[in-house]
């Protein structure tokens, strides 16, 4: 039965995997931007504390289901209590939905390098365009739709050669070779003229913030600690359900979080130094990947620019892959599951069409919305709604209802995610109890170490920041 569903083919080998799951667009992004918009150093100490009082304790939640039961997210609630299958159900729509936007930001993330690529070679990669490049490409459909469809082609690809011969495979070279490139950057932006600003800005302690605005700080580092972490969509159950019985599940996850929050602050060394060597605003917010970068790469001018733009965006774009066939694996684990379950054949290919297509319909309303910038090929929710640009400037007009992208966030990353994560740990801490997760981790031989400082995050830290995170989340939408 395991051997159908497939398994890694070494501990390293799932590291990768998992660590490239989490290591995405919200950290070469999502981290650098949302740290811009909140105070920097402030931005990182709640992401920290978040990761480690509650990010480890989900994780290892997460890992130790799926191995106990074999089973992908929907599977392993159905095994462990039929009456909160629900909650697995949250996790699949989760990871569903954020794949539908996250490969619309892969596409355009594919025609940065792509565009760098020509530029090197003496083209125009641009459109004729130059630093206004991404506002003309949110309005032109076929090559948002194009490149979408590409990146999304690429997803299905890997995830269709299975766990160890594609998911494994891939992520093994794909995550040290995002390392090399990451630092090869930071080095590089590190000798430019006033990139100690940029430092200064991550590390240099402001806790103004923090009394400014304690909540939106909050929320904004708790959605990005679960956005990057592959949290409560499904993936860690799922990636956890193919790892052997004698792997260390204590050690993993902590080491997959490591990880990510290093990678995380990698990108913010070199971003925010980027910005500040080049004059571009710390807090230029989500368009900070795309038009402040541009912006960065052609102030450096010439080959070394568009060289450092093609290592960048392609560094970025490793990143997306590794993150966005986590979250087709998760979905389509759930089907695989079920014809095992029913004694037929997985199926994975087939599976893994359908939902990929599934997905690319859903994304296609925020490939041709322009974020939500009005007048568009396909309208915005508040467009739809009766409101216009005016209103939406104005203030007049809820997140949620932005564009599409912010409403999937809104579903996802602003309830699924946090309920889900808090409705488990509520599970593991009261009703289950905390003899779950340590009878898994000693399955292998291992010591469970860290059992009372777990304990205490599934019975109290967890929940409790969970639904504080939750309120935030909501109030911040509406």
């Amino acid at each position: 039965m395991e051997n159908k569903r497939g398994s890694w083919g070494s501990n390293f080998g799932f590291l990768m995997a998992a660590v490239g799951s989490a290591v995405g667009l919200g950290n070469i992004w999502g981290f650098p931007y949302k740290m811009g918009s909140n105070g920097g150093f402030a931005f990182l100490l709640v992401y920290l504390l978040l990761a480690a009082f509650v990010g480890v304790a989900v994780m290892l939640g997460e890992l130790a289901m799926g191995r106990k039961t074999g089973q992908s997210t929907v599977g392993a609630y159905k095994q462990l209590s039929e009456k909160f299958v629900f909650v697995g159900y949250f996790g699949t729509l989760c990871g569903f939905l954020i794949l539908s936007f996250y490969s619309v930001l892969g596409g355009m993330v594919l025609r940065y390098a792509i565009g760098y690529l020509i530029a090197m070679f003496g083209g125009d990669g641009w459109a004729g365009q130059g630093t206004g490049f991404f506002g003309w490409l949110l309005y032109d459909s076929g090559s948002m739709l194009l490149f979408y469809a590409l990146f999304s082609i690429i997803t299905l690809v890997i995830v269709m050669g299975g766990v160890k011969g594609g998911i494994e495979k891939f992520s093994s070279v794909a995550m040290p070779a995002l390392a090399a490139l990451l630092l090869i950057i930071i080095i590089y932006i590190a000798c430019q003229p006033g990139a100690v600003d940029g430092y200064k800005f991550v590390f240099k302690p402001n806790f103004e913030p923090l009394k400014n605005d304690f909540f939106g700080v909050l929320k904004t580092a708790a959605g990005q600690m679960f956005f990057s972490l592959s949290l409560g969509m499904g993936v860690m159950a799922t990636y956890g359900s193919y790892l052997d019985k004698k792997e260390n599940l204590q050690k993993n996850a902590v080491i997959i979080p490591f990880f990510d929050t290093l990678i995380a602050l990698m990108a913010a060394c070199a971003v925010m130094p980027a910005c500040a060597a080049f004059g571009v605003d710390f807090g230029a917010g989500p368009g900070l990947l795309f038009a402040s970068m541009q912006t960065v790469f052609a102030n450096m001018g010439g080959f070394i620019g568009n060289l450092m733009g093609f290592l960048f965006y392609f560094l970025v774009l490793i990143a997306a892959v590794t993150s966005s066939i986590s979250l087709l694996e998760g979905t389509v684990a759930v089907l695989n599951d079920r014809n095992i379950a029913k004694g037929k054949e997985p199926a994975r290919k087939k599976n893994s069409l359908i939902i990929a297509g599934l997905i690319f319909i859903v994304g296609i309303p925020v490939a041709l919305d322009a974020l939500g910038s009005g007048g568009a090929a396909v309208p915005a929710p508040y467009e739809l709604l009766g409101f216009t640009v005016e209103d939406l400037g104005a203030g007049l007009v809820p997140v949620a209802i932005d564009c599409w992208l912010d409403l999937y966030d809104c579903l996802s990353e602003g309830i699924f995610m946090p309920l889900g994560a808090m409705i488990m740990s509520i599970l593991i801490g009261w009703v289950w109890g905390t003899k779950l997760v340590k009878e898994e981790v000693e399955a292998g031989g291992h010591t469970y170490k860290a059992a009372k400082f777990f304990e205490i995050c599934f019975k109290f830290i967890a929940p409790i920041g969970l639904l504080i995170v939750l309120i935030a989340q909501i109030q911040s939408f509406f």
